[in-house]
């Protein structure tokens, strides 16, 4: 029988289709925050770290936590690694899961071949980074850092259920308690440093032809929800320069967002969802809601995007005899990579005689919440199917993920802390 050229690589894929089958969907896959296949999926995470080596333990907003204990012994700091395995709703297999999974794998070889590493070596697999049931980002990655928000113990799901509740009913340690939250949190002081290994989540890596790349910076992102009021009349008997059409009115300024996007290279926006309440074929809409999610690499670009953008609805409401509100939910900054980081992968990528390419991420991570209290670098692993995510298309290859284990294992060996 041939040997598999890629272990690590396939191991990897192969447990990213049996985490799939954990899913809130038939047919895809949406795990949402403490579903059944939330907990399914966390469940095996635990069992796969275990079984590699690691200490584990689930603190109390479900992140699973495995720690590869160093041999220098328990004085020692941590280099703490991991990324997210809820998704979006009919999303991909490798979105988050890649950066748990690989170094997951990582661990395995290292443990099996009696190799110990100078420092602590924490993989989090973070319960709760898309949002899709809270509403509310970052969610697992703001309890690690000690910056969760109590006000979100509040926030309801679709069923009305809240966050409280729900962690009550969890079975977590704490049940949800605000103090057991908060003494969830890591002492920064015990952190080397936090590095993400992702897919792209885009195409530039296989535009170039290249498997890895290293990152720059993680986009700032501010996301809004805005409601627009106008008219109810018939549709066959009100002229059309009579209408107060709510709909009409979103169409302009959802192409005001796409305008004033496209004029900077570095910005993007984006409408994602899209509603008419109670529309009627027969009836001019009177009302219409839509979200704006407005991305760019550098804080200054977005916020000037967004007043220019603000401004353009409300003139547009306001020629149009609509009303505009624009409710702004709270944003994520900018969070630039630790340059020396970023150069440790680098270098590792250049003794492999890989291209050390540096590129920006427009997408959200939870780099960007453990980056407020720590130094923090991604590596990103090129995707395929044109760099489609958030999508059941999403796909990488066991190769890449092979070589991408390989330069993890050449980093955390190499790995050098600050100064």
């Amino acid at each position: 029988m041939t040997q598999n050229p890629h272990p690590l690589g396939q191991s990897i894929i192969d447990r990213a289709e049996a985490l799939a089958r954990f899913s809130d969907m038939e047919g895809g896959l949406t795990c949402a925050f403490l579903t059944p296949a939330h907990r399914s999926a966390q469940a095996l995470l635990a069992q796969w770290m275990e079984e590699a080596g690691m200490q584990v333990r689930i603190d109390a907003i479900g992140n699973v936590i495995g720690r590869y204990a160093a041999d220098a012994g328990a004085d020692a700091r941590v280099l703490m690694t991991g990324s997210h395995f809820d998704t979006v709703r009919n999303g991909g297999r490798y979105d988050g899961r890649l950066g748990i999974l690989l170094p997951i794998a990582v661990v395995g070889a290292l443990n099996a071949s009696g190799i110990r590493l100078p420092y602590h070596l924490e993989i989090v697999g973070f319960a709760e980074e898309e949002g899709l049931r809270f509403k509310t980002s970052f969610l697992a990655s703001s309890v690690l850092a000690g910056r969760f928000d109590a006000a979100l113990l509040a926030r309801t799901d679709a069923d009305g259920v809240t966050l409280a509740e729900a962690l009550a009913a969890s079975g977590l340690p704490g049940h949800g308690e605000l103090a057991a939250l908060q003494a969830a949190a890591v002492d920064p002081a015990t952190l080397l440093g936090f590095v993400e290994v992702h897919i792209e989540q885009g195409p530039v890596l296989l535009n170039k032809d290249l498997p890895l790349g290293v990152v720059t910076q993680i986009a700032g992102s501010s996301r809004f929800q805005v409601r627009i009021e106008g008219q109810a009349s018939h549709a066959g008997t009100t002229p059309m320069g009579m209408r107060r059409d709510a709909a009409a009115g979103t169409a302009e300024m959802i192409l005001l967002v796409e305008s004033r996007c496209s004029a900077v290279p570095a910005l993007v926006g984006t409408v994602g969802q899209l509603l008419v309440p109670d529309g009627s074929s027969n009836v001019i809409p009177a009302a219409c809601t839509f979200s704006m999610d407005i991305r760019a690499g550098e804080d200054d670009i977005r916020e000037a995007a967004i007043a220019d953008i603000v401004a353009g609805i409300q003139q547009i409401a306001a020629r149009r005899g609509l009303s505009a509100q624009v409710d702004r939910i709270k944003p994520v900054f900018n969070a630039p990579c630790a340059r020396w980081l970023m150069d440790q992968f680098s270098a590792v990528l250049r003794k492999r005689g890989l291209a050390a390419f540096e590129l920006p991420s427009g997408a959200g991570h939870d780099a960007m919440m453990m980056q407020r209290i720590t130094d923090v670098a991604m590596l990103f692993v090129r995707c395929g199917n044109g760099g489609i995510s958030h999508n059941p298309l999403e796909t990488i290859t066991a190769e890449d993920a092979q070589l991408a284990a390989e330069v993890f294992v050449d980093f955390l060996r190499h790995f050098q802390p600050e100064g």
